[in-house]
């Protein structure tokens, strides 16, 4: 067999395993409603349900960067296939016990699982395909919408079947990937092989880049604390900082290094970026229901399809433009997609939904090609610590946010315009990540008449519609840290990858 061959081969053994990721997110996305009313879940639950799907992730990318040329890719992958496995029969059980705790754990398993796979599978791409890395990996990131698209589509041709089947669904794909990766051969990284040590690999990240990613983490771990314990505990901010200088101090013990200062500053854009895409992702359908009650799903899967088909020819594009040129338009097209959505009637909702489709599609993708282009020195590590910030990030506090505010908002609109129905449908305060945050009593709501569940069902859809407007801050500031990268490059002689001999 051909190394040419061997290599497309091991291409899609990857682009299935991340297809596998993401059918489990958009099956889960468009069930979103159907969770909250088995369940009872306030707004701000169901977003922890919807973070904690994505942000223990970086637990698993983060370690696996740091061993994985020592253990080998392929333990890693059968990690992945044995923790997705887990994942999905744990979810069955949860759903059918109405277990929230186990929903909580089975979720986390999942995002677990997915992060392995990441782990894994970009930099074997960037690896084997090191002479065009931004395309291969758009290509190789065309997995993710394909995924969201075929679980939306599945859990919306299941209809009225049960939650235990729509989540066993899920398992499907796994096996696929599974049988593919079995029979692969893999490379040894491009780092490994250009002789690059493991500490110089490290000083690519740096105190700052430590410091940074130690702070996420530790907050992960007290959110998965307060999860276990009956009493959630209190940390103040201060002793999280201590925490995370310590291991910023080790870092440059170690090292002697800041990081690179470019690396530092795609670290810091990575919350807003996952939270543009992945956070936005998980609230889509149930934003869209707001006008399209019927076809919201349907939206969601048309926005996944255009997204794969972008990616799949993305080589011309990221020629056209350069990769930090692709994320400057995209930055924008990304900000006036969501305000579009934000804004517009019914009848156009779905062309604003194709704008912000356009607008997010290439941000994940090329900012992994910039960074395996920017510093092939930190191999894995580098390449995979974005993406560990960027789901940390959305997960502990962008999806969350997002919940509290479309509970506070609703709240504080019932209040103020349906008072006597605010108080028949108040489920009183509970306590959450951000500290307390209204609810509505479930079953009070499913008992309304059909007038009063109308007026509900009005306040609810317009503070949906107001969570895209505002969603449209965080792409704001991609762009102004993208157009700064672009006229450092640009006063540089314009855009070069960096090759290891």
């Amino acid at each position: 067999m051909t190394d040419e061959l061997e290599n497309k081969k091991l291409f899609w053994a990857c682009f299935i395993a991340l297809v596998a990721t993401s059918f489990f997110f958009g099956l889960r996305t468009v069930v979103v409603g159907e969770l909250v009313v088995e369940f009872g879940f306030t707004q701000s639950e169901i977003g922890q349900i919807l973070g904690v799907g994505l942000w223990p992730f970086a637990f698993s990318i983060i370690v696996f960067s740091l061993v994985i040329d020592k253990i080998g890719y392929k333990a890693t992958a059968y990690f992945a296939i044995i923790a997705h496995t887990l994942a999905v029969i744990g979810t069955v059980y949860a759903v059918m016990n109405k277990s929230a705790s186990g929903l909580y754990w089975s979720t986390f398993l999942v995002a677990i699982a997915n992060g392995t796979v990441e782990a894994f599978i970009n930099p074997i791409v960037a690896t084997i395909y090191n002479k065009e890395k931004s395309k291969w990996l758009n290509i190789l990131h065309a997995g993710w919408p394909a995924g969201l698209a075929l679980g939306a589509a599945a859990a919306i041709l299941l209809g009225g079947a049960s939650l235990t089947l729509k989540f066993g669904v899920c398992l499907l794909p796994v096996v696929v990937y599974a049988a593919l990766i079995a029979k692969r051969r893999f490379p040894v990284q491009e780092r490994v092989a250009a002789g690059v040590s493991f500490r110089d690999m490290l000083k690519e990240v740096g105190a700052i880049g430590f410091f940074i990613i130690a702070w996420l983490t530790v907050m992960g771990v007290i959110q998965v604390a307060n999860t276990i314990l009956s009493e959630p505990m209190t940390v103040s901010v201060v002793a999280t900082l201590i925490v995370s200088l310590i291991v910023a101090a080790g870092a440059y013990a170690f090292t002697r290094s800041m990081g690179n200062w470019m690396f530092v500053v795609i670290l810091i854009t990575m919350p807003f970026l996952a939270t543009t895409e992945l956070g936005t992702d998980g609230w889509m359908a149930a934003l869209l229901e707001a006008d399209f009650p019927k076809a919201a799903g349907w939206i969601f899967v048309m926005v996944s399809v255009i997204m794969t088909i972008l990616r799949f020819y993305a080589g011309p594009i990221v020629h056209k433009f350069s990769p930090i040129g692709l994320l400057v338009i995209s930055a924008a097209l990304a900000i006036v997609g969501l305000i579009f959505l934000g804004i517009a009637p019914a009848g156009i909702m779905v062309i604003a939904a194709i704008v912000y489709a356009f607008g997010k599609t290439f941000l994940w993708s090329t900012t992994l090609g910039v960074v395996s282009e920017q510093f092939p020195r930190g191999g894995a590590l580098t390449l995979n610590g974005v993406s560990a910030v960027g789901v940390l990030g959305m997960g502990i506090m962008g999806t969350p946010l997002m919940g509290l505010f479309l509970d506070e908002g609703i709240d504080r609109d019932l209040r103020e315009q349906e008072p006597a129905l605010h108080l028949v449908v108040d489920g009183g305060i509970r306590s959450g990540m951000f500290g307390e945050t209204p609810s509505l009593n479930m079953a009070a709501v499913d008992a309304l008449s059909q007038e009063d569940a109308a007026k509900l069902g009005a306040i609810v859809n317009a503070n949906k519609k107001q969570a895209f407007f505002r969603q449209a801050m965080l792409p704001g500031f991609l762009l102004i840290s993208y157009l700064g990268l672009f006229l450092y490059f640009k006063s540089k002689g314009g855009y070069k990858p960096i090759e290891l001999e």
